[in-house]
């Protein structure tokens, strides 16, 4: 390639080129920036969770939760070696959840989204106490694909 030839491809890459090249760089990071908060925004809490629970009295409760997301409300059912409970309702924001669950008077459980893992405090009456629980795979003879 001659000089003249690489003296014109310069000019038109500094004067055509790079602004639009700077603007496609700069709408190919917004892309990935809204990519990256819908991922974390839309991670579907649907299945169920296993772990433990502790009360005031530091006792160890063995807990199960059925959890279904759908179109941003919580219902389902939580088991445990205290009984059983339904679920009422709930939200889910970003990392953060509360569930809302029938205790013979209103319950609540704090929460928040730590990989497979919700953990937080629950409260019901006068108890309460934290939480840990991670999601299995649902038992088998479930129904695939309820919700």
């Amino acid at each position: 390639m001659s000089q003249k030839n690489v003296a014109k491809v310069c000019r038109i890459w500094t004067s055509d080129g790079l602004p639009i090249l700077c603007l496609m760089l700069v709408l190919c990071c917004v892309a990935l920036a809204q990519q990256g908060k819908s991922g974390s925004a839309k991670t579907d809490l649907t299945g169920r969770y296993e772990g433990t629970a502790k009360n005031k009295a530091e006792d160890v409760i063995t807990v199960s939760i059925d959890l279904t997301e759908k179109d941003g409300a919580l219902s389902g059912a939580i088991r445990s070696s205290h009984g059983d409970f339904t679920i009422t309702g709930g939200t889910h924001k970003g990392e953060a959840v509360m569930i809302e669950f029938d205790a013979g008077g209103p319950g609540t459980i704090a929460l928040h989204i730590a990989d497979d893992k919700l953990v937080g405090t629950w409260s019901a009456g006068d108890d309460g106490g934290s939480l840990d629980v991670k999601r299995v795979a649902a038992p088998e003879g479930a129904a695939k694909g309820k919700s």
